[in-house]
């Protein structure tokens, strides 16, 4: 490959840290679409003839039928994708393999192969994502009244609906997908034809290999086309807060399935049991993801610290772009489908999630809103108030709707048995009417709107 320039070949170690073959292999479709639309512009633009660009492009067939069948074969010395699928051109179709590398580089040719591998991954996320909020949904309206305690601080807070909680995760999801979408449209320009970093002499069309390839334009600078790497740090970056609502999704359910809330019961399917004792029923696949996330933020960290000081254009070191972006993907698909699949088979404790919610004093604040606007109190002496009538239901081991008229009454006058319509669970989230409250009415038409968005 390195022609006359060197007279000996790379020593054993260089040979092991040089190649790229064993993780980049996974480029082989895109190499192939890429040195198939780069050889019909060949073609068409007369730089190579009609005949040889129709038998390279048969021989790019062949070797993905030979790739899908059996792999792509590692060899070190070649290297990389570009040079092991040239090489085996080389066999099956002789010298004439050699024009296909006319007008192109192998920084161009990576660059384009890793901008449509990434493209794919994208739209295999949006697809997972998409199935994850049809899931968030579809629970969320089988719940849409069920009463469960919101929190703050882990704390039990206010009184909310578990529709309205899994539509929280819903709306994480929507911004996950419009930060996918936008690095998407980022990435969508061609490199293809830039080249080693400076262009070509030849008369490329680099506007026709663009538009083959399904791509929206070419780039408009050569040196920005082989030593870009945003395109791959936008998907790693959005693969990184994808990651992170996942797992405060998978922590919520880890904390809901302990024997102190008992809020759900996950699936067998998604959990497991312990070596030595019987009883246990280990929240795996949740925790799993949980500690995927730490993984994927690794690889956009490892990412980033790689492209931090390089020069223009093209360095070695962005070979180590692409086991980062393969192994995040490959943990954010799995974890999508696994939350996925938690989402549509747990079981939600319904009843023991209403029971929490009426023991925790969590309509405090209903009647603070009460003494506010039927007594015409000021919020901050509402607060005051309520909070004495909260010690006094906790001294009497009573929730605050069952605190009795005359004890309400000695904390302050101002209050009558008019309050005790607004002290029950029911009668506080029924309450939260405003826009995107806890109401189930509001929940309700979110869900609408949510599955009209889904289409």
């Amino acid at each position: 490959m390195w022609g006359g320039r060197f007279a000996a070949g790379p020593a054993s170690i260089m040979r092991e840290i040089n190649a790229s073959i064993p993780f980049d292999k996974r480029l082989w479709k895109q190499d192939i679409a890429g040195s198939k639309a780069h050889v019909a512009m060949l073609a068409r633009q007369g730089i190579v003839s009609q005949a040889d660009a129709d038998a390279i492009s048969a021989g790019l067939d062949t070797i993905a039928a030979e790739y899908e069948a059996n792999g792509v074969p590692v060899n070190l010395d070649l290297e990389d994708i570009h040079m092991v699928t040239e090489s085996r051109l080389a066999e099956l179709i002789g010298p004439v393999a050699g024009r296909l590398h006319t007008a192109r580089s192998r920084n161009d040719q990576v660059a384009t192969d890793f901008r449509l591998w990434v493209r794919d991954a994208i739209d295999e996320v949006e697809a997972g994502l998409v199935g994850l909020q049809r899931a968030l949904v579809a629970r969320a309206q089988d719940h849409a009244d069920a009463v469960m305690p919101g929190f703050t601080h882990l704390q039990s807070a206010q009184p909310v609906t578990l529709g309205h909680h899994l539509m929280a995760y819903y709306e994480m999801v929507r911004r996950d997908r419009s930060r996918f979408a936008d690095a998407r449209a980022r990435l969508n320009e061609c490199p293809l034809g830039a080249a080693a970093l400076a262009g070509t002499g030849f008369p490329t069309d680099r506007h026709m290999t663009a538009a083959a390839l399904g791509f929206a334009k070419p780039t408009d600078n050569s040196l920005d086309s082989v030593s870009d790497r945003d395109f791959a740090l936008d998907y790693l970056m959005a693969a990184t807060q994808a990651s992170l609502h996942l797992s405060r999704l998978a922590e919520e359910f880890i904390i809901w399935a302990s024997q102190p809330f008992g809020f759900v019961k996950l699936p067998d399917a998604y959990s497991t049991g312990s070596s030595i004792m019987p009883q246990k029923r280990n929240p795996d696949a949740a925790e799993l993801v949980r500690g995927h996330a730490g993984r994927i933020m690794g690889c956009m960290t490892a990412l980033c610290v790689t492209m931090k000081g390089l020069p223009l254009a093209y360095s070695k070191d962005m070979q180590d772009d692409k086991p980062p972006v393969f192994e995040a993907h490959d943990l954010l698909a799995l974890s999508i489908a696994a939350m996925t699949g938690m989402v549509e088979t747990v079981t939600f404790r319904t009843d023991r999630m209403r029971g929490l919610a009426e023991s925790g004093f969590a309509t405090a604040t209903d009647l603070a809103d009460w003494l506010v606007r039927e007594g015409g109190i000021p919020f901050r002496e509402a607060h005051h108030i309520t909070g004495r009538a909260v010690a006094a239901a906790e001294e009497a081991g009573v929730s605050l709707d069952k605190l009795p008229p005359e004890k309400l009454r000695a904390i302050d006058d101002r209050i009558d048995d008019r309050v005790y319509a607004v002290l029950t669970v029911d009668a506080s989230v029924a309450s939260r009417k405003s826009h995107g409250g806890t109401a189930p009415d509001q929940v309700r038409a979110r869900i609408a709107q949510a599955m009209e968005e889904l289409g």
